[in-house]
């Protein structure tokens, strides 16, 4: 058994709040390239060229990519061998994202009731926290700040089974059609499929935090991965919703059995940044 102190956890989460916001993942980076020279658009290569210099005086100033920072989401696979001592693993993770936006001087969106007051918390707790259990004796802890100009475009739909590959491939590009410029294109999509409505969701988000250049490792997924995002990109769309070929940079998809009744399809959507970092400890 390895014992890890609450304070360790604040200390990684306040660090990768930071690196997440400041510092453009180089998977990003490639397909924002790549994307200048194929995209058809001259206004879409400026724009994309724009992304990248954006991209590059964020990371050499040590600043936000973005002005909107976001809620901190925090994925956090935790050992089986591992006892985490002096404080609640919630209070650490919270305490970690307040001091990361203080420090970092991040802007802080959370509002504490969503519906009546909307009082901002002040610090951006709580954080969105999704944790599970694996085996060894350390804690993996990725954070990945979500916007909401990308969060509010994103849509979940229960299909039969019937609607086969055809409709997830309709959803797919119903939802980026509605969704425009608002997710500041060009976009990475998320998609998970299968579970229950909430499972589903949740591997949707979870998809955003694989490589962009990494493919599903079930041929067929991934197949299915390369034609939705074939078909984003003759939406014409394009870079910041200013037309063009390059709508959205990937698709990745993430699967889970379901029920023989049903076809769960969630769809998140994340503008071209698909923000995160990852510490282990």
């Amino acid at each position: 058994m390895r014992t890890i102190s609450a304070s360790e956890i604040t200390k990684a989460v306040a660090k990768a709040a930071i690196q997440a916001n400041y510092y453009l993942g180089e998977d990003i980076f490639g397909a924002l390239r790549q994307g200048r020279t194929t995209e058809e658009s001259p206004l879409g290569r400026e724009v994309l060229g724009q992304l990248i210099d954006n991209a590059c005086i964020a990371r050499d100033q040590d600043m936000p990519i973005c002005q909107d920072t976001g809620l901190a989401v925090v994925f956090m696979e935790i050992g089986q061998d591992v006892h985490i001592a002096d404080g609640s693993l919630e209070a650490a993770v919270d305490a970690g994202v307040a001091k990361g936006y203080t420090e970092g001087y991040l802007r802080k969106s959370a509002v504490d009731d969503p519906v009546f007051v909307r009082k901002n918390t002040g610090d951006n707790t709580p954080a969105i926290l999704h944790v599970s259990i694996v085996p060894g004796d350390k804690i993996k802890i990725v954070l990945a700040p979500k916007g909401f100009g990308s969060e509010n475009m994103s849509a979940l739909k229960m299909f039969p089974p019937a609607a086969g590959v055809a409709g997830i491939k309709k959803f797919a590009l119903d939802t980026v059609d509605a969704a425009g410029s608002n997710p500041c294109p060009p976009i990475v999509i998320g998609m998970g499929i299968g579970g229950t409505m909430e499972k589903a969701a949740l591997l949707a988000k979870k998809a955003l935090i694989r490589p962009i250049s990494v493919r599903n490792a079930n041929p067929d997924y991934a197949k299915l991965e390369e034609e939705i995002l074939s078909l984003v990109n003759k939406t014409g769309v394009g870079p910041q919703g200013l037309g063009g070929t390059v709508t959205a940079l990937a698709v990745n998809i993430e699967y889970y059995p379901t029920h023989i009744a049903g076809m769960p399809v969630a769809i998140n959507i994340n503008c071209h940044a698909t923000r995160h970092a990852e510490i282990e400890i």
